[in-house]
């Protein structure tokens, strides 16, 4: 049983995507030196990875599945994967909360599902925790920035979170992504806690969604909305959720904040990951959507959630003269 009561998902590999990029090298050397292997190899060795939740129509989190099972389309058109793992594998989980308007009253109840949350989680995961108003600060003094400690964490984050200023959501997510890449495991997570709401940002909403889309970082977001703001937007959040394969929540009572926290811990953990060469098209550097799909004998029931699309520019794992398997 994991740390907090929650399972791990029942079949766990103990992959971590260090471990991919080794598989891939391995790979990039048999391909250089077997001539049957080589054309299967493109010119170029980006790999886009997915990592991919697949539930029931109940919501309940499927494992076990095989790699058959799963199909990748990008831009309509299948794509051979190279790589697959179900795993229980620790991640980098930033934790971007909105600490203006009317935050304090919430305070008490954010800080108590955050706490919950890390419980919950990964043991080996690390957690970025920030704050915004007009400008995002770190909740842990530099250089560290990064815990793993459930309990310095709700610490910190009861001596950090007030009610102040005016919002620049789009700026924080920004640079709470280039946070979050700065952390030392592959997969990467971001968790939100705002009503999506900006009146303060140099960057547009589109800009910093771009940002994201280029960063592999799944995001799960908690709209905590204050029906009087005239400038809340829960559906930018959402947005968000859905592009990047997360989840989005909006209670309607604080008292359920706690059982979103758990659940995404629980989705973190419970991924299957997948990566796949880019078609030469990706070359151009442009949007590209992507789609995955899973068919499994005797279950109408599936639905998976992964990003929907991605920047070919940021999507490198590997780089070298080879590509996928």
């Amino acid at each position: 049983m994991a740390r907090g009561g929650v399972a791990p998902p029942r079949r766990s590999l103990g992959l971590t995507m260090r471990k991919l990029i080794l598989v891939v090298a391995a790979a990039l050397v048999f391909a250089s030196t077997d001539p049957a292997a080589q054309s299967h190899f493109s010119a170029r060795s980006d790999l886009v990875v997915l990592n991919v939740a697949v539930t029931n129509d109940k919501g309940g989190f499927i494992s076990g599945l095989p790699a058959e099972a799963f199909h990748v389309f990008e831009e309509s058109q299948p794509q051979k994967v190279s790589f697959f793992a179900e795993q229980d594998a620790p991640a980098t989980i930033g934790l971007l909360i909105d600490s203006s308007g009317s935050m304090m009253e919430n305070r008490d109840r954010v800080v108590a599902g955050i706490t919950e949350f890390a419980k919950a989680s990964h043991p080996d995961d690390e957690f970025l925790p920030l704050v915004f108003n007009e400008q995002v600060s770190a909740v842990l003094p530099s250089p560290k920035r990064f815990t793993s400690d459930s309990t310095e964490l709700r610490d910190a984050l009861t001596r950090s979170l007030g009610a102040r200023g005016r919002t620049a959501f789009h700026d924080a997510l920004a640079e709470a992504i280039d946070g979050v890449g700065r952390g030392r495991h592959e997969r990467k997570a971001l968790v939100v806690v705002s009503d999506g709401g900006d009146n303060a940002s140099r960057l547009t909403f589109t800009e910093a969604f771009e940002k994201v889309l280029a960063s592999n970082v799944v995001i799960y977001s908690i709209a905590i909305v204050d029906p009087l703001a005239l400038d809340r937007n829960p559906k930018a959040l959402k947005r968000l959720a859905d592009g990047t394969g997360g989840l989005a929540y909006q209670p309607e009572r604080l008292s359920v904040v706690s059982r979103a926290f758990q659940t995404i811990a629980h989705d973190i953990r419970s991924r299957y990951t997948l990566a796949y060469a880019p078609p030469d098209a990706a070359a151009d550097g442009r949007l590209r959507r992507v789609r995955v799909t899973v068919e499994a004998p005797g279950r109408s029931d599936l639905k998976v959630r992964t990003r929907t699309a991605y920047l070919p520019d940021s999507s490198r794992v590997v780089k070298g003269s080879g590509g996928a398997r």
